[in-house]
């Protein structure tokens, strides 16, 4: 007999005793409780936290590591995509989310006597879209693009939660530099800012070349692009 063989455990069609039968079935109850409890864990600081979670927060929760506590969410997840309910889990960036599934809006807007989302106005969603595409970001890179002061418009961002200060500029008068929030990313339903549609080409040059005229005014010198290059090959001459 070989290895095998001898390794082979009962499957169903094999002869079992009845205290066998109940073992198996007492560790098939055992294991689908402890898989069980893991979501409700989940569930329950989702739901308890109101705001997103997380993936440290969940493993801390379960006491485990990364790959059981993703397996998990995951099976989570997908048990609210099944039964197709009023509410949904979604990713918001590295973070998870408890979060009312957008085919129930209808109902909750007749509801509502006014929406809490505020309506942005076409000089605010410029303002956004400039720090979407070029966070971090200061006010005088905002208003070189825009070509007018974007305080108000900032500011706008900063009080709907849209926008935050991220830090400061290291340069003189260490400007505040500026940053989409994860309201951003649930308002404007993308899990990650890497899901942002591409800026159009012309834009994109206009934006880069603003913000080195930035740079020079702040720093007195246009930001050195080479000097990566350069230091990587001295190291390797040394090297060599």
């Amino acid at each position: 007999m070989n290895d095998v063989e001898q390794l082979r455990l009962p499957i169903e069609g094999d002869e079992l005793s009845e205290k066998e039968k109940a073992l198996a079935q007492e560790i098939d109850r055992e294991f689908t409780d402890e898989l069980q409890m893991e979501e409700n864990i989940i569930e329950a600081l989702l739901f308890a936290k109101g705001n997103s979670v997380s993936l440290e927060e969940i493993k801390t929760a379960l006491d485990c590591g990364e790959k059981p506590a993703l397996k998990a969410l995951d099976r989570l997840i997908k048990k609210y995509e099944e039964r197709h309910g009023g509410i949904i889990i979604q990713k918001v960036g590295s973070h998870y989310q408890m979060t009312t599934n957008p085919e129930c809006f209808d109902g909750l807007i007749r509801v509502a006597k006014h929406p809490k989302k505020p309506v942005l106005s076409d000089i605010v969603m410029e303002t956004l879209a400039i720090i979407a595409y070029k966070q971090p970001v200061t006010k005088a890179e905002i208003e070189r693009v825009r070509g007018v002061s974007s305080d108000h418009a900032v500011n706008k961002l900063v009080e709907y939660g849209l926008a935050y200060e991220v830090g400061r500029l290291n340069a003189p008068g260490r400007p505040a530099l500026f940053a989409t929030t994860e309201e951003f990313l649930r308002r404007f339903g993308v899990s990650s800012l890497d899901n942002l549609p591409n800026l159009n080409p012309e834009m994109e040059d206009e934006i880069k070349k603003e913000v080195n005229e930035e740079v020079i005014d702040i720093m007195g010198a246009a930001p050195d692009t080479n000097q990566g290059d350069e230091e990587n090959k001295d190291g390797k001459d040394n090297q060599n």
